[in-house]
């Protein structure tokens, strides 16, 4: 186990089965959601979990704040395991992850002044803050660049970004060791995105704590993250220090992501090189067999048959920090040099 992980994640795993029809037994199939989801979290760094839209990346990070509980593996939190927690060990866990939703109105009640809602997590807790409840939510207003006036407010008086503020205060008034924020900035403007994650970045530094920040956007992703997991049908694919990841991904998934970001340099757009992905994202219903990326995998059809056939009829070890999930990524670089 690595002692300077404040959260290690074994296997996770989260399946949903599916009701049967008038023809079908019920559960004769299960979603697969996530499925063998491992990784490492260091104490005051940030994890980036990246990946299309059905690849698991919310579903792993809830479970991880057990808003949902796994069907299989182990979430480690300062070495205890916090999957099948219940009762009283579950409300004292709340204290050390706590979440950043991704719509910031949806996430606050309509009917709540923004002091209730920060208020909240203490009271549910209770905790009882030196110089009173009221003190602690305007320092956390102040802490998230708001003013102690707002205390009385509602949200519909608050401009988006205002919104996630609240919700970022909201999160931090526990003092927790783990934020799970999922896509906080993607409903925001760019501008004001820019000024959540610097307020991130600064809440880490002041505090030390981690966050497992789940994006689409990976133009933020490298900016925020010390490492980076992709994610692709409930599995990690590759994973690694952001700096390693974007200079030389190793899994073609990773190749095809990073190049559909966008480049600001027009001369720099034009000569980089798109990689397309065929056809859409299986159904985790019913995954293909082996890697569940050769469906879609550029570099497939660049096999001869016997590699095709280890692609098809076994699964690739797990992704870690040596080596991603597949079979061939030492001929990904070459091979993938000249597809459009």
């Amino acid at each position: 186990m690595d002692t300077q992980a404040i959260l290690q994640v074994e296997n996770l795993q989260k399946h949903f089965p599916i009701k049967g029809g008038l023809f079908s037994p019920q559960g004769s199939k299960t979603v697969k959601a996530v499925d063998g989801v491992s990784f490492s979290l260091g104490r005051g760094q940030t994890l980036g979990l990246v990946g299309e839209s059905g690849c698991g990346k919310s579903t792993t990070g809830r479970m991880i704040a057990r808003l949902m509980d796994p069907t299989g593996g182990r979430i480690m939190i300062d070495g205890v395991d916090i999957s099948k927690l219940g009762g009283r060990d579950l409300y004292n866990f709340r204290r050390k992850v706590q979440m950043i939703f991704q719509d910031p109105f949806a996430s606050l009640n309509p009917r709540q002044t923004v002091g209730t809602a920060i208020a909240a997590p203490m009271v549910v807790q209770k905790i009882t803050p030196t110089g009173g409840l009221k003190n602690r939510v305007k320092e956390l207003l102040e802490q998230v660049g708001l003013k102690p006036e707002h205390y009385n407010r509602f949200p519909h008086e608050f401009s988006g970004g205002q919104r996630q503020r609240v919700g970022i205060a909201r999160a931090i008034s526990l003092n927790p060791s783990v934020i799970v924020c999922d896509e906080p900035v993607s409903a925001l403007d760019v501008s004001v995105q820019a000024q959540v994650v610097n307020l991130l970045q600064e809440i880490q530094r002041d505090t030390g704590v981690s966050y497992i920040f789940i994006a689409h956007d990976l133009s933020v992703v490298r900016h925020i993250s010390h490492e980076v997991a992709v994610m692709y049908l409930g599995k990690i694919v590759e994973k690694g220090s952001r700096d390693e990841l974007f200079r030389e991904p190793r899994h073609p998934y990773t190749k095809a992501l990073l190049s559909a970001v966008p480049q600001p340099d027009p001369k720099a757009a034009r000569q980089q090189q798109k990689i397309r992905l065929r056809g859409d994202l299986p159904s985790p219903a019913n995954p293909p067999s082996g890697c569940v990326f050769r469906t879609r995998c550029p570099l497939f059809g660049t096999l001869d048959a016997e590699q095709r056939e280890l692609c098809i009829n076994h699964i690739p070890a797990p992704a870690s920090a040596a080596a991603p999930a597949c079979h061939h990524s030492g001929l990904a670089a070459a091979a993938l040099a000249g597809v459009q």
